[in-house]
């Protein structure tokens, strides 16, 4: 029982990564009809948000320290934080440690003004193309951004801690009544599931219960009709693309203590989301996060040691074995519209 839940919170984990990028992508798809194949770029400049800002917070200047000297008896130069110049030692310090959790603020302007020129730059000139043509300059968008990434970046992988206060594991197990250290696992990861939930939550809320979202809505059913009621539903929608990629771009601010950040982090998650997207329901919001956290947890269960002894490299197909048998048996998805993928 204790290893089932262990992977039950290691698949919730997965899923929340692959709920939020195809939360996004299903947005996109559901308003604009556009498949966007540079989502999981997106995804990959919301986790670089947060280095950009860990490195802000790190800029530096040189003193002169009386109280420590070199070998040679000679003061010693050290660099210090300008947040710690400013707001004092213990402040600019938890500042700089708290980088993760205080990008999130830095983050959805940023994500919020990408997703803006990208849809008002690119993306609107294809809104009546074909979907093959939506892929290949999406598609080549994201290599674009990736290869940007990688110049400014570089190369390898850009360790962006969590907090000291959440770095270690807790027993999970003793919370919930069984033996202690039968299951321990990761803070990090259980705060990242928690902020999955609050997101999806607020843009589910969004679209339910106010009027833009209630526009929006009746927009993604009827889009000639809402028009001729004199709503500007192009200007709703380019909104809803900019809040499509922060959501992307906060998942990816977020998994950075998970994963550290690496240029072709995005194309790792972008096929993934998109079975995830496909398997829910093209369209569908509640499919893509029922999905995603459906995929992750199968997923999870799949990589477990006497699984992979009886099916060598389940885990690596897993997904795409339940999306064939998905598409086989009902093309729409789980929650897709009827009609919908199935012509």
């Amino acid at each position: 029982m204790d290893a089932i839940i262990l992977q039950v919170l290691n698949g919730l984990d997965k899923g929340s990564a692959y709920a939020l990028i195809a939360l996004g992508l299903t947005l996109i798809f559901g308003t604009l009809g556009v498949v966007n194949f540079a989502h999981g770029a997106i995804f990959m400049l919301g986790a670089f948000c947060a280095v950009t800002l860990q490195r802000i917070l790190s800029l530096s200047y040189t003193v002169v320290d009386e109280t420590r000297t070199d070998f040679l008896g000679n003061p010693l130069k050290v660099d210090v934080p300008y947040v710690e110049g400013w707001f004092g030692e213990a402040t600019g310090q938890a500042i700089i440690e708290w980088s993760v959790p205080l990008a999130i603020l830095f983050a959805i302007p940023v994500m919020l003004l990408i997703g803006f020129i990208m849809e008002r730059g690119l993306i609107k000139h294809f809104y009546k193309r074909p979907h093959a043509d939506q892929i290949l300059v999406t598609f080549g968008l994201a290599i674009v951004l990736q290869e940007l990434i990688k110049y400014f970046f570089g190369a390898n992988p850009i360790p962006t801690p969590a907090p000291d206060a959440f770095t270690g594991s807790f027993d999970f197990g003793a919370m919930i009544g069984f033996a202690e250290n039968a299951i321990i696992y990761p803070y990090w990861r259980m705060i990242y599931f928690v902020f999955a939930l609050v997101i999806i939550g607020a843009v589910f809320a969004f679209l339910q219960f106010t009027t833009f979202g209630m526009v929006v809505r009746a927009g993604m059913a009827d889009r000639e009709t809402v028009g001729m009621l004199g709503i500007n539903i192009d200007r709703k929608f380019t909104i809803m693309f900019g809040i499509a990629a922060a959501v992307a771009g906060l998942a990816g601010v977020m998994y950075t203590p998970i994963n550290s950040p690496n240029y072709h982090m995005g194309m790792d998650f972008l096929v993934l989301s998109f079975v995830v997207v496909v398997v829910g329901g093209m369209g569908s919001l509640p499919g893509a996060v029922l999905a995603g956290f459906m995929l992750g947890i199968l997923e999870a269960f799949a990589s477990m040691n006497w699984i992979k002894d009886i099916l060598p490299g389940i885990d690596q197909i897993i997904i795409y074995l339940v999306a064939i048998v998905i598409l086989l048996t009902r093309p729409r998805g789980l929650m897709g519209r009827k009609g919908v993928m199935e012509e």
